[in-house]
């Protein structure tokens, strides 16, 4: 029998996570490195585990994830998106316990666009009425 594999696609602001899981230790790999060594930052971590820990599924599943886009804050925060639809996916009893914790939105705020005449979204040159 085939192993099985359950997919979720993550997104948070530019970037986008294609994410597997798959039964085993609980080992992540983000871009065939381990999950220290891509995000280096505990925090970043953390953030990319809470929907397993939330769960008590951690050490039921390996992650594999292949990230793109945005910095690391971003693909973290879609890496871990990624792992809840993919928990999903697996066991669908998990879904109201993710969803109350938020796990399930994709978080819509993005990076506002730059306007004409400013020098970012909203910064202007400074203003002197003389």
């Amino acid at each position: 029998m085939a192993e099985a594999k359950y997919y979720g696609t993550g997104r948070r602001k530019n970037a986008i996570a294609k994410v597997w899981i798959v039964p085993g230790e609980g080992q992540v790999v983000v871009n065939e490195r381990q999950l220290d060594q891509y995000f280096g930052k505990k925090t970043l971590e953390m953030i990319v585990k809470q929907p397993l820990e939330l769960t008590g599924t951690i050490s039921r599943f390996n992650v594999i994830a292949r990230v793109r886009g945005g910095g690391t804050t971003g693909q973290a925060g879609a890496v871990k998106h990624g792992i809840a639809r993919a928990l999903v996916q697996a066991d669908a009893g998990l879904r109201p316990k993710l969803k109350a914790a938020g796990f399930m939105t994709r978080d819509p705020r993005m990076k506002e666009r730059r306007k004409y005449g400013l020098k970012k979204a909203r910064k202007a040159s400074q203003f002197s009425k003389r």
